[in-house]
């Protein structure tokens, strides 16, 4: 695992510092490494690189070292120094984990589609690429990713969670469920409630969902996003108040939480705290940047500032991304009439008109269950 890399070197002491040659100093750093003396090894790794900062294997060793230490940031900046002299998919996939572990899972997409795109057959890379895609609410990119290794047989635990996990929150219960039946039959863990509950969660079956999610919690409170969709769980059931705290306990361990950030930032824009709600909700869209829902809500927030050409400028972006986007289109009008813009709200408002009988021309009868986007309830 851990290469001496020592071609080339000099056989200078390190003066001042250790009366080592550098090939002793580098083998004793490896020794450390492989025996978990993790504080020793990046000590020596320090002062061999002092020395010989071009090392890119050392950096990458020191990296490995740091992130089995918890420290994530300086991992990072040590995978990076070492990828501008040696860029390799090894490199790539390090760095990856890195920030796969500090949850920055946009940062991970970019490391893992390197690594992905040279070595298709990497299956650690696919595997955390699907789950990051899933974690960033790219569910769509994870199925496409995973089907075909799905279909022909790689039917592991691991990817069958995270395809059976992307499915479930893409609304496709009925095909989730038939992914994930093999996983019901084992042990009794808060992955599998995890699983069963976004799964229900997906397909509006709150009541089932808040059972299953609660369960996981209770086994697993530390388990990624369990928090986060108990209290989403827990929103759309109408329990807001119960969910704010779970919303919170979720960022108290992960801030950059994307889902817990917007529901609190409706929740404080609903009761005219239009601060408070715009920082969570600028927190959001710093991890999904061009989000429309998290754009919309920072939208709705200037209107009621009444800073309304922002908030119209911003909208006017958003329906020409979103041309469906029906909440959109309704603040939209709003503005239009404001600003006494006639024809341009008139427009609007027929744009709303055809996309309402579409929607009931598709779904003869069917009510709108969201409760934070009627149309009548925006400002």
């Amino acid at each position: 695992m851990y290469r001496l890399a020592l071609a080339a070197l000099g056989a200078g002491l390190l003066c001042g510092q250790s009366s080592q040659s550098p090939q002793e100093l580098l083998k004793e750093a490896v020794t450390f490494h492989q025996q978990g003396k993790l504080e020793d090894a990046i000590r020596d790794y320090d002062l061999f690189l002092d020395l010989y900062p071009d090392a890119a294997e050392v950096r990458s060793n020191l990296g490995a070292a740091l992130v089995a230490t918890g420290r994530y940031a300086r991992a990072i900046d040590e995978y990076k120094l070492a990828l501008l002299k040696n860029s390799t998919p090894k490199l790539h996939l390090n760095l990856a984990l890195a920030y796969y572990k500090t949850e920055d899972f946009r940062d991970a997409i970019a490391e893992l589609e390197i690594v992905h795109g040279v070595d298709k057959d990497n299956a650690q890379a696919t595997l955390l690429l699907a789950d990051s895609y899933v974690r960033m609410g790219e569910n769509k990119k994870a199925i496409d990713l995973l089907t075909p290794l799905y279909d022909a047989g790689q039917q592991d635990q691991g990817l069958v969670y995270v395809f059976g996990t992307a499915l479930a929150r893409d609304g496709q219960a009925d095909r989730a469920q038939t992914v994930i039946n093999p996983l019901l039959s084992g042990p009794d863990t808060a992955e599998k409630h995890m699983l069963m509950g976004t799964t229900k969660f997906g397909a509006r079956d709150y009541t089932n969902a808040l059972t299953e999610l609660k369960q996981a919690e209770e086994m697993n409170p530390e388990l990624p996003e369990v928090n986060s969709y108990y209290a989403q769980a827990l929103f759309a059931s109408g329990e807001t108040e119960a969910s704010r705290k779970i919303f919170e306990k979720e960022l108290a361990r992960n801030p950059n939480d994307f889902q817990s950030n917007v529901h609190l930032g409706l929740m404080l824009r609903q009761e005219e705290k239009y601060d408070e709600a715009m920082k969570y909700l600028k927190t959001a869209l710093a991890s999904r940047p061009g989000d429309v829902a998290v754009r919309y809500q920072i939208a709705l927030v200037k209107m009621a500032q009444g800073k309304d050409d922002p908030a119209r400028d911003e909208l006017e972006r958003i329906v020409a991304e979103a041309p469906t986007f029906t909440e959109a289109h309704v603040s939209l009008s709003i503005i239009y009439f404001r600003q006494k813009r006639k024809e341009d709200g008139n427009r609007e408002r027929a744009i709303v008109q055809k996309l309402n009988a579409e929607r009931q021309s598709e779904q003869p009868g069917a009510k709108l269950t969201d409760k934070t986007e009627k149309p009548q309830a925006q400002p």
